[in-house]
């Protein structure tokens, strides 16, 4: 099982040289593209990626979220946090 840092709040998360988040028109769906590797990316996580710019820090992106779809702040927090961990441990994500 691969191991998930929890990256700190005031991290500001962009997509690594080579990752790119593409919306394919074939299949219809989002996908988070890396060399040799394709993950589908759900609507939550489309969200979060979009602004991992490296201009933005997480708190930032979970306050955006938060108020965006009406969600509790703490929970928006959390998930943010979490997807971005798993990223950076597969190196998508640079924190």
């Amino acid at each position: 099982m691969m191991e998930t840092s929890q990256p700190n709040t005031v991290s500001k998360p962009r997509l690594l040289r080579g990752v790119r988040l593409k919306f394919d028109e074939t299949r219809g769906e989002w996908l988070l593209l890396a060399p040799e590797r394709v993950i589908k990316a759900d609507a939550i996580a489309v969200e979060i990626l979009k602004r991992c710019d490296g201009t933005a820090t997480i708190d930032a992106i979970a306050d955006v979220l938060a108020e965006q779809f009406s969600a509790d702040r703490a929970r928006v927090g959390a998930d943010v946090r979490a997807l971005l961990g798993e990223l950076a441990a597969k190196r998508m994500v640079d924190l």
